[in-house]
This record gives structure tokens, sequence and C-alpha cells, in this order.
């Protein structure tokens, strides 16, 4: 399916801002839903915002990150891109950028385990 390598996460006050990026080598990238989700410690891996991947395609973003958190997408580069501003301390945990085989509708764009790659994370940890 690919490799999904993400970067970009560290140490930021309550209201700053940070960029996470995500490079897939996933050859059906441009039609592929891509998803990003996030682990806080002892909790299980949550949504956070996801592309459907399909020609008129729409992004999906949790509620508790709406206003607050954009996702975007190079395809010739085969990057996303997760930018999150005003963030809170409960932002913080692992961020996983993760890839479907194919493009994803409404819930199932929600759902972790119709993912098939995922990255290896990156920690965000913000201060309050």
């Amino acid at each position: 399916q690919g490799q999904l390598v993400e970067s970009g996460g560290g140490l930021v006050q309550a209201g700053g801002s940070l960029k996470l990026s995500c490079a897939a080598s996933t050859r059906t990238f441009s039609t592929s839903a891509m998803g990003w989700f996030r682990q806080a410690p002892g909790m299980e891996r949550a949504f956070v915002a996801a592309f459907s991947g399909r020609a008129g395609a729409r992004t999906y973003y949790a509620d508790s990150v709406k206003g607050r958190f954009t996702m975007s997408r190079d395809n010739a580069a085969k990057m996303v891109y997760l930018e999150m501003n005003d963030v809170k301390p409960e932002d913080t945990g692992v961020y996983f950028c993760a890839a479907m085989a194919g493009a994803c509708t409404g819930v199932g764009c929600k759902d972790r385990r119709l993912y098939s790659s995922w990255g290896q994370g990156t920690q965000v940890t913000v201060s309050s």
C-alpha cells in the first residue's frame, strides 16, 4: 500500500500553531482517502480530519477541531498537511497520518479500521 512518514510535531504553547506534514509513497495517492488521527496517553486513536479522495472530494473534521485545524494536500508532491491553530492542551497526543486503498464517504472517512496504511506518528504536546 505504501509508506507514510509524518513530521512537524513538537512542543507548543496553548493558543499557538503547528503544521504537521505527511509524505506518502502510495501509488494511488491522488484518489485515496487520507486521514489524520491522534492518540492521547491511555486513549484510543481518534479521528481528527480526512479527505474523501474522490472527485468532488470533501474534507471532514472532528467537532473538537473544526474552525481550528485545516487539512490540505498536494497531489503532485504526494503530501498531506494538518495546520493546527489555536491549539489546546487537549490536542496533545501522537498524530498519525493514514491512507485508504480507495476513496471514502461520510462516516467511513472517520473510521480508523478502514485505513490500511499508517505512519509512525509524530508527537504534539500543548502546554497550558
